[in-house]
């Protein structure tokens, strides 16, 4: 069963289905990033170049755009990053692989979920160690809970930046529910580490699954409540509709994933069209959007939501029926000993220790995994050299490809659009800065 809202099937203003969004590619031409203004235009000395950012509210305090203004119409962008290096990835070589875990989390600090879960994954792949059947379920859950929580807080973002202040809180009430839902499991609102190789932290705890139903109960009423704010608001139709234009054709050039490829006319879901934990075995539907512009990217946003919250039905239901069931391997040379076995079994406590400070060894050899995120395609390399450390790590981040678009979808835009245009590309700068 999939959800269907209200506005899918409605018409609308720009462009319908079928139709061109514009005529050849709109990428510029020197450098795909960068808008240059006119040489022409340069040279009248009526262009005011005007810094947004490094501490714009809309981009987290750490994306510079230097924009060129001609009045009020965009007539050249570079979009600055750098401001929020961590070196994520080069810390991660400097752990063990059982505590660099906790790294992933913190690069796409709104998706966390999903990233500790592609670097999971291919931990997995490269011990080839099987994760029992409990474990697949709950994380495939815990990741579509918290694509909804990207999502609200996309919304609630995004809107707040256009007037509508409201939407912030009532978007953030959800968010609010789901991290409750995070701490009952996992003991944390964020960054759980709940995700280990070959499986859980810890099993289910009792009274999630009564709790999680009730979300999922609601939450369609929260998604009507949020169309009746928005979709018939004129002053949001107007600031979103024909705004920030992206083609299927210039969406692939740029290396575009999840929503905004989608909302471009792209029909492409990893979780359909290359399944990983058990996608395959629920059902749901893939919104896609013809229009290309920031009311599309949005539209798919709220249409996932919806199906993310049927996905997460369909578990509690099949993980109600594996109460009992194990959720984390038994191999002790890569997980950690029950912690009622430390007081009686001389051999769990020194695997304990062992895994604790030496890490686990993992076999030498080269990996690359992709899960679809809440932004898109979210990819970790790993080289593993048969230690106790990854060799190397490198992630694909899917923020990083959607600023990539910024240039493309701002050109010839109003400085009032441009604030929408970045805020539905719906890049977490700790992603692209890693």
């Amino acid at each position: 069963m999939t959800a269907t809202l209200p506005h899918v099937g409605r018409a609308r203003r720009w462009p319908m289905v079928g139709d061109p969004i514009y005529e050849g590619s709109r990428i510029p031409k020197r450098v795909p990033t960068i808008v240059d203004v006119p040489a022409a235009l340069r040279e009248t000395d009526d262009v005011l170049q005007v810094n947004f950012g490094p501490n714009h509210p809309s981009t987290h305090g750490v994306l510079r755009l230097i924009v060129d203004l001609d009045g009020e119409k965009v007539v050249g962008l570079s979009a600055v990053i750098g401001y929020l290096h961590t070196g994520f990835e080069k810390n991660m070589e400097q752990k063990t692989w059982w505590k660099a875990i906790t790294y992933p989390e913190r690069i796409d600090y709104v998706g966390y979920q999903n990233n500790e879960l592609v670097f999971v994954l291919a931990i997995e792949k490269l011990l080839e160690l099987e994760v029992p059947e409990k474990a697949t379920w709950m994380r495939m859950l815990m990741c579509e809970l918290n694509r909804i929580h990207s999502h609200l807080v996309f919304l609630g973002t995004s809107a707040l930046e256009l007037g509508a202040i409201s939407m912030f809180w009532y978007c953030f009430r959800e968010r609010e529910t789901i991290l409750d839902l995070f701490e009952l499991v996992a003991g944390q609102r964020m960054h759980t580490r709940y995700f280990q190789a070959g499986g859980l932290a810890e099993d289910i705890p009792a009274g999630f699954y009564p709790e999680a139903r009730s979300f999922v109960e609601r939450m369609p009423h929260a998604l009507d409540d949020y169309l009746t704010l928005l979709d018939r608001n004129k002053i949001w139709l107007e600031r979103t509709q024909g705004v920030g234009l992206l083609s299927a054709d210039d969406a692939i050039a740029l290396g575009q994933s999840g929503p905004v490829l989608r909302a471009s006319g792209v029909d492409w879901d990893l979780r359909r069209d290359d399944p990983y934990l058990a996608y395959d075995q629920v059902d749901f539907r893939v919104p896609v959007y013809n229009g290309g512009d920031v009311y599309d990217r949005y539209r798919v946003r709220m249409d996932e939501m919806a199906e993310s919250t049927q996905i997460v039905r369909q578990c509690i239901d099949r993980l109600e029926r594996m109460e009992g069931e194990p959720w984390i391997a038994d191999d002790r040379k890569v997980v950690l000993p029950p912690r009622e076995e430390l007081h009686t079994s001389m051999e769990s406590l020194i695997h304990h220790f062992k895994i604790v400070t030496e890490g686990y060894r993992v076999p030498a050899g080269e990996i690359y995994v992709a899960i679809e995120s809440p932004r898109g395609e979210s990819g970790c390399y790993v080289v593993s050299d048969g230690g106790p450390r990854p060799w190397r790590v490198h992630f694909r981040a899917p923020s990083f490809a959607a600023l990539q678009a910024t240039a493309t979808c701002a050109q010839g835009s109003l400085i009032a659009d441009l604030i929408a245009i970045v805020g539905s590309l719906d890049a977490v700068m700790g992603d692209t800065d890693r």
